[in-house]
């Protein structure tokens, strides 16, 4: 069964948009974990305008299944995950301003500096992934740089299936494909969703974990949170 985590980046945001502590992040990363998700990712950004640094600190101590953080790997989010030493740190090239995560690694041209990187997570004892496109080129890429896994960015998937383009999963499946026979685990995610997550995980094989946050979160207003991640399970299966 592929893993599903819960990007929780989506209650912080709301938090803030008030201020205090209500939502509560560890609160609702607890009760995530109870609800059956087997994973809960963050993604800090430098100007913490919804996962707070403060929050990686808080939420170690205390989750019960993997801990996923996400970034660009400038050397503040580097210090961040060697003092938290999650289960699986997710390389991002993210801009600083970006809204959310929008393109995958360039894994050629940035072939030394994802080495370095990743060989200092590994020697740590933390798990890494690579957020790429799906291009054969960038997958092949990235199983020279070391990584344990890549992780799938999906939107163009999601925008094709929801124009009734089914073909759009065909590059997936056949990176996911090349990854397994390189050596590399798969995750995926960006705009995944109820209506779109099983047609996936059934079309792309090896598929270790997905990550869902931004549907997830706005779906369980309508069905509940506990709803919500029992769905996502069901149709994983």
């Amino acid at each position: 069964m592929t893993k599903l985590s819960v990007n929780i980046n989506k209650i912080a945001t709301l938090r803030n948009a008030r201020g205090g502590d209500v939502p509560n992040v560890v609160e609702a990363a607890k009760n995530i974990e109870s609800f059956g998700a087997q994973g809960i990712t963050v993604h800090p950004r430098p100007d913490e305008r919804h996962i707070r640094y403060k929050d990686v600190k808080e939420l170690k101590p205390v989750l019960t299944t993997e801990f996923n953080i996400e970034g660009k790997p400038i050397q503040q989010f580097i210090d961040l995950v060697l003092e938290a030493k999650p289960a699986q740190v997710t390389l991002v090239p993210d801009a600083e301003d970006a809204i959310t995560s929008n393109s995958g690694w360039d894994t050629l041209m940035h072939r030394e500096y994802l080495e370095e990187v990743i060989s200092e997570f590994k020697s740590n004892g933390i798990r890494t992934s690579i957020f790429v496109d799906p291009d054969i080129k960038m997958i092949e890429g990235a199983a020279k740089t070391g990584t344990d896994r890549i992780e799938l960015y999906t939107e163009s998937f999601a925008v094709g299936y929801s124009k009734g383009d089914f073909d759009a999963v065909i590059p997936y499946t056949e990176c996911s494909k090349l990854a397994h026979v390189l050596g590399l685990e798969v995750n995926a995610g960006h705009d995944l969703s109820l209506k779109n997550i099983k047609y996936f995980s059934a079309s792309v094989p090896h598929l270790a974990e997905v990550s869902i946050g931004h549907a997830l979160i706005s779906e369980a207003l309508y069905l509940g949170l506990e709803k919500t991640i029992e769905k996502y399970l069901k149709l994983l299966k």
